[in-house]
């Protein structure tokens, strides 16, 4: 990753409150974060109990060199750079401000609201999620992608469990009787792990992307033990009738997912069988999602099992953290040190993850998706 040339004159103090979204028990950073920004004498504020799902002490925190501060208001309220793990929930948008920077998953595209009370406050909101390298790969995505997608198919394992609503049908079968047949809809990062860990559970997997060098490549890694299909609309329609399971995968950088799999296709399958929607958190790939939470993470529809849980890595928070830590942390040191205009000027990766800026909408997908004008990072920096 490219680092800024030139310093902020002073580095911007680095705030990380505790995350309220329903489930969510991940936290910004980890200690050993914390010790690294301030080693480069950046202040970081920590909110008391933070990391405590994450079975992160303050005491840790501390240690580390971070400022416990008993609540949210003193972090927002201090902090110049927030960083998060979810988007602002409605109670934490009265804590937005002009000039905060805010970084986080975004998905303004699923979240017009989140995007609307970033603009009206005038907050600079720089999405992991869209940061992209050169070559298209999404780094701060990858992580949390790698963990939903192994996270996915355990889910529609469990839910094909006769008590809790499944055809009873166990996913890797037993000797003499068939194993359950996954559909997974798209070979990107989700998608592949979702296959690698279906297969490895030796279930019967498809795995769909309209990629064909992705698709050769996961031939070649896995030798034909998953199933690899060029998708159309009629290849996703028969193998969605005769799935157990179907995992969605399917991305957009910063746009809303594709409906890729319609109503008439969730009618077409078996009573029992399960989706599990990992793209709801970008408006969901199949047309009959809609997203729920931890705590209440399935419902029924034309007698198939939805479970389409926004924030799926929540759930490990430990492996979860420390995942995204190692991901963000360059990025988050080049921001505190540099300010955002260096270090998206030194960086394309960064640049693109920048997504609001003085009230104006900044990404391309995003402003597509959300149908409002476009407006440039850097003019409105430098403004």
């Amino acid at each position: 990753m490219g680092r800024a040339a030139a310093r902020h004159p002073r580095p911007l103090r680095v705030g990380v409150p505790r995350e309220i979204k329903d489930g969510e028990h991940r936290v910004a950073i980890t200690p050993d974060g914390v010790h690294e920004l301030v080693a480069h004498d950046v202040e970081v504020l920590v909110e008391a109990g933070a990391g405590i799902g994450s079975a992160i002490g303050d005491d840790e925190y501390a240690a580390a060199g971070a400022r416990i501060v008993p609540g949210a208001p003193e972090v927002w309220g201090d902090a110049e750079l927030v960083l998060k793990v979810k988007e602002p929930q409605p109670s934490e948008r009265a804590f937005l401000r002009p000039g905060l920077v805010l970084f986080t998953y975004l998905h303004l595209a699923a979240y017009p609201e989140v995007a609307s009370a970033l603009c009206d406050a005038g907050v600079t909101g720089i999405a992991y999620e869209t940061v992209q390298t050169t070559d298209g790969a999404l780094p701060l995505l990858a992580p949390m992608s790698e963990v939903a997608g192994r996270m996915a198919t355990q889910v529609a394992a469990r839910y094909l469990e006769r008590d809790l609503g499944g055809r009873g049908v166990l996913l890797g079968g037993v000797p003499g009787v068939r194993p359950a047949r996954v559909v997974v809809l798209g070979a990107g990062n989700v998608g592949w792990n979702a296959a690698w860990i279906a297969q490895g559970m030796e279930a019967e997997v498809l795995l769909l992307d309209r990629n064909l060098d992705r698709l050769r490549w996961v031939d070649q890694i896995h030798q034909g033990r998953i199933v690899t299909l060029a998708s159309n609309r009629g290849a996703v329609a028969r193998a969605v009738a005769e799935a157990d399971a179907v995992i969605g995968a399917v991305l957009v950088a910063g746009g809303r997912a594709p409906v890729v799999v319609t109503e008439e296709m969730v009618r077409s399958m078996r009573p029992g069988s399960v989706i599990v929607d990992v793209a709801v958190d970008q408006g969901g790939c199949v047309a009959t999602t809609r997203e729920t939470t931890h705590h209440d993470p399935v419902y029924e529809r034309h007698g198939v099992i939805h479970y389409a849980v926004g924030n799926m890595p929540g759930a490990v928070p430990f492996t979860s953290t420390y995942a995204l830590t190692n991901a963000t942390l360059p990025y988050v040191l080049a921001l505190a040190l540099s300010g955002v205009r260096t270090a998206a000027t030194a960086d394309a990766a960064l640049a693109h993850g920048i997504n609001t800026v003085a009230g104006r909408v900044t990404h391309p997908a995003v402003a597509e998706a959300l149908g409002c004008p476009l407006g440039s990072w850097s003019e409105l920096l430098a403004a």
